[in-house]
């Protein structure tokens, strides 16, 4: 070939092979797909670090609702100079003093706590006499019941020493103990005592006395607090105090393997095991704020659940307040996840609950969330329930008006906290159909005072508690009235 023509065919040859590089050099991706926030895209916030503190500890709150609600009574009674194994026993029903979520004013209560670190516990419980007997749990330190006593518990009502142990123990059981491992260290215990057909308080509030608790390894005498005219505050705190509650208790307990995400989260609020606990000011104002609106997030899911299945009849605005899990019992725990929404629904409200709740358990609570309208009970305003005559409940019913906001008793002049149909027949007005209205408000109605229940300003939130519901009431052919607005 001439050299003139190989130089030209050169030539092209370099210009096609240019050509189709920068063609494919011009199609060439220029970025990963993936990798980094949209194009444009910004930051929400300035400070990333003090974000991240608030969602971890919004998510803390409710995740550790149980453990928190029942750390309450440990800190309650500490507070008015109990110590491990100390007994709290009431020699009346609970008063406003006495504040806890949801507590009933029927019976008295008796509470205790213990710290199995110190070595296994005794609970020495009596028989059922025809005074008294006790209905109640032992719980470990998440409120799951790990022992209930009296005839439908541990003991079947026969009495006996029960023996705490701790987590991992593996000493021995001395003969005639029931034994009952815990889960964890720090146990709670609340019973009531329940005065028989012919007997008084003063009888239940002797029984509860003749329980004794102390550790095996030193059985001294069991020391009793009658808490019954004194504060004792078992509520939690919705600020960065939550947080030193948390701290107590995951300072000591061990992790379960479905919390570990959880306590790593924890961690970077510097709440760890065996680590004191110095949080700074910005992790404060976090915590802070953080409890402040998880308050106001459970709160809300309560009073205006999606769970459909919790109103107790369709067309009226009674709620199912003894609500459990899928599986009838109160862990929240399923085999794919854990539901903390749920389970904070639970036990934001009320602590203290049976393993499992049968289809017509011995006492049925329902909650009022709404007027007969439709609309949330309001602060200031009067209203009334009308229970109907010949209603079919076995033993009896009482309404008890607590503060929606604190879900505890409130405090008035008054001091009464509630009706019921035990206590109160003889005084209560009744109607010519032999039903009964009962008011709660700010100021009893003219005429009505022996049907009021005071309520001092505070928003309304009333739990109807039925004792022995009959078939009628369980399979919903009775129904009852809605609370109705009067001014």
């Amino acid at each position: 070939m001439h050299p003139k023509k190989t130089i030209i065919t050169a030539l092209m040859l370099l210009v096609a092979v240019f050509m189709v590089s920068t063609s494919a050099f011009a199609a060439m991706p220029t970025d990963p797909i993936g990798g980094k926030p949209p194009v444009g895209s910004k930051v929400s916030v300035k400070d990333l670090d003090y974000q991240v503190k608030y969602q971890r500890a919004f998510e803390a709150v409710v995740w550790s609702v149980p453990a928190v609600a029942i750390y309450g009574f440990t800190r309650g009674a500490m507070g008015i100079g109990a110590d491990n194994n100390t007994i709290l026993a009431f020699s009346k029903p609970a008063t406003p003093y006495a504040e806890l979520l949801t507590a009933n004013n029927v019976t008295p209560y008796m509470f205790s706590q213990t710290d199995l670190r110190k070595g296994p516990v005794v609970v020495e419980v009596p028989a059922a006499t025809d005074k008294a007997s006790f209905y109640g749990q032992i719980v470990d330190h998440w409120q799951l019941a790990i022992a209930g006593v009296g005839p439908s518990g541990i003991d079947k009502g026969k009495g006996g020493k029960i023996l705490l142990t701790p987590p991992g123990y593996k000493g021995e059981v001395p003969a005639g103990y029931m034994h009952v491992q815990s889960p964890t260290y720090r146990v709670n215990f609340v019973f009531r005592s329940i005065k028989g057909p012919t007997a008084t308080t003063a009888d239940a509030a002797a029984y509860s006395k003749t329980v004794k608790m102390y550790y095996l390894d030193n059985p001294a005498p069991t020391r009793f607090i009658d808490p019954s005219d004194m504060r004792l505050s078992t509520l939690p705190y919705y600020d960065e105090r939550w947080f030193d509650d948390v701290h107590a208790i995951f300072s000591v307990e061990n992790a379960k393997p479905q919390d570990k995400v959880m306590m790593g989260m924890l961690a970077s609020l510097g709440i760890e095991k065996g680590k004191p606990f110095n949080p700074d000011e910005k992790t404060k104002k976090a915590m802070r704020q953080a409890a402040i609106d998880a308050y106001h997030y459970m709160h809300e899911r309560v009073l205006h659940s999606t769970d459909k299945t919790r109103i107790w009849w369709e067309d009226r605005h009674w709620s199912n307040g003894l609500f459990a899990d899928k599986n009838h019992e109160f862990s929240y725990v399923y085999d794919n996840l854990v539901d903390i929404d749920n389970r904070s629904d639970r036990y934001s409200i009320s602590t203290l609950f049976p393993p499992k709740v049968g289809p017509q358990p011995a006492t049925q609570y329902l909650f009022a969330l709404a007027d007969k309208d439709g609309n949330e009970l309001q602060a200031g305003k009067t209203y009334s329930f009308t229970m109907p005559a010949n209603a079919p409940i076995k033993q009896f019913w009482s309404l008890l008006v607590n503060d929606l906001d604190t879900w505890a008793f409130i405090y008035t002049p008054e001091g009464r906290i509630g009706l019921s149909s035990a206590n109160d027949m003889k005084t209560m007005q009744k109607n010519k159909d032999g039903s009964i209205t009962l008011y709660f408000g700010p100021k009893a109605p003219k005429g009505q005072e022996s049907n009021w229940i005071p309520t001092a300003g505070k928003k309304p939130f009333p739990v109807l508690r039925v004792y022995g519901g009959t078939e009628k009431f369980w399979d919903k052919s009775w129904k009852m009235p809605d609370v109705e607005l009067v001014k």
